[in-house]
């Protein structure tokens, strides 16, 4: 499957709630996509449907593709600790995700683009790989060469304070990732131990 670059409203509708954006035409029309969506009842899922529909939320939320998910999980089955919980810090720490919640871009799609066109760095250094792994101290920055872009730069709307485990500095253009972050502080409505019941099979 490649990267969805196709409308988010209809992603959204898939899964009846707003994964791939504020959710403002959901409100709308929240029936399924395609011609028979508003006479289309949501039918009742099996236990492995539920299971996959919840792993296919996960790599929409957070834009990742099906090798690149399944390397992730057993990165977290090998880590110590609840198996669900490391998938989402490890997600969570991807260094797409980072710029996002930082408030640097305002989508994740956004965020993978300034990474892979080069406007990021960690520790100094350029990254262009968006699921670089981030660890705890790592501090993320925008190149010197992209603070005097004023689009970009005018983009920049800071981080959420809820984030706790990122800290921003607004005169310095830089982040940095503090620590992982516990699973009730992730605002994402993604069940995880499902996906853990799924890999299980």
């Amino acid at each position: 499957m490649a990267r969805y670059t196709g409308p988010k409203t209809r992603i959204s509708r898939i899964f009846g709630e707003p994964i791939l954006g504020n959710g403002k035409y959901l409100t709308k029309n929240s029936n399924p996509p395609g011609q028979h969506g508003p006479t289309k009842k949501r039918k009742q899922l099996g236990e492995y449907a539920i299971q996959l529909k919840e792993k296919q939320k996960a790599k929409y939320t957070y834009g990742v593709l099906e090798r690149q998910f399944r390397k992730t999980f057993e990165e977290a089955v090998r880590r110590k600790g609840v198996t669900g919980e490391n998938l989402i810090k490890l997600l969570e720490a991807r260094l797409d995700n980072t710029v996002f919640r930082l408030g640097i871009a305002p989508s994740r799609p956004a965020a993978r683009q300034l990474v892979t066109h080069k406007h990021i760095t960690v520790n100094g250094d350029v990254a262009n790989v968006p699921s670089h792994q981030l660890k705890p101290g790592d501090v993320i920055s925008i190149k010197e060469s992209t603070k005097t872009n004023a689009g970009l730069a005018g983009a920049i709307k800071g981080k959420n304070p809820k984030f706790s485990w990122l800290d921003w500095s607004e005169a310095e253009m830089k982040g940095t990732f503090i620590a992982y972050p516990e699973r009730e502080s992730v605002p994402e409505n993604i069940k995880e131990q499902l996906i853990v019941e799924l890999y299980s099979k």
